[in-house]
């Protein structure tokens, strides 16, 4: 049986080289990557143009995709996207000032501005919910991407972020569903940072395993599967315990494997 959604993931943690990425992810299990477009990492944005299809051909000699980068969203970005075959530039939304509404609609404007390239070069912005300041959660999304035809600009559902700030999984996805494009599992849950006398309490994220946090990857999954849900899945390798990495990811991937039905 045909696979129902593609595994990838964020290559965040590590700044080999790309041959060395690629025999990493593929030794993992994975067989598509997120690439960070960064400064310090084998394809920055100054180089993008010429970096990025070069990194889609080494990566692709151990049977690699580049299924989204995470980087600038800028017409020279999109660009190189198209010419590598890359289909998603990922990008959040932060909320600038204390005027929340106001914020969105400055980041509407920006998107605006965008989508001329987008639909010209045959890429797409996907749009990701993140804890703190930003946009948050799956209603938050979808305020944001109203009236955006999501084969320009989409939705990244974040299960986590999600988790800590947000909706029921099932409510969520509903929300977001119109204009989802990608999917991002992994998992957190709010660790205390200050003693239980303090005045001024504060807590941080501790990013776990997928089966140890607040979002639930079986509800998750159960609602993606009933409603069909055929795009990628980004496992981001994003853990607290950074000596872990490589460990955690190999066992996400074959948890989120077995609850798709495709372990």
């Amino acid at each position: 049986m045909a696979a129902s959604v593609t595994f990838s993931v964020f290559t965040k943690p590590w700044k080999a080289q790309l041959d060395e990425l690629g025999e990493l992810v593929a030794r993992l299990g994975f067989g598509a990557i997120e690439l960070p477009v960064r400064p310090g990492y084998p394809v920055e944005p100054a180089d993008a143009a010429k970096g990025l299809p070069a990194a889609a051909k080494t990566l692709a000699g151990h049977g690699v995709r580049i299924d989204s980068v995470a980087g600038p969203a800028d017409e020279a970005t999109i660009g190189a996207c198209a010419d590598a075959g890359v289909p998603t530039i990922r990008v959040m939304a932060p909320v600038e000032g204390t005027a929340y509404l106001e914020s969105v609609e400055r980041t509407r404007r920006r998107y605006d501005e965008l989508v001329p390239a987008l639909e010209r070069h045959g890429v797409r912005l996907g749009v990701q919910n993140h804890n703190g300041r930003y946009v948050a959660n799956a209603s938050g999304l979808a305020h944001l991407l109203r009236g955006y035809d999501p084969r320009q600009v989409c939705a990244v559902w974040d299960a986590a972020h999600e988790a800590l700030q947000g909706a029921e999984p099932e409510l969520a996805i509903d929300v977001v569903w119109r204009h989802l494009g990608l999917v991002n599992l992994k998992n957190a849950f709010w660790r205390r940072t200050t003693g239980p006398e303090a005045e001024d309490v504060q807590w941080r994220p501790y990013w776990t395993s997928g089966r140890q946090g607040l979002a639930s990857w079986p509800r998750v999954v159960a609602e993606l599967k009933r409603r069909g849900y055929r795009g990628t899945v980004c496992l981001t390798a994003e853990y607290t315990d950074e000596a872990s990495v490589e460990r955690l990811a190999a066992a996400d991937l074959a948890y989120a494997r077995e609850l798709f039905g495709e372990g």
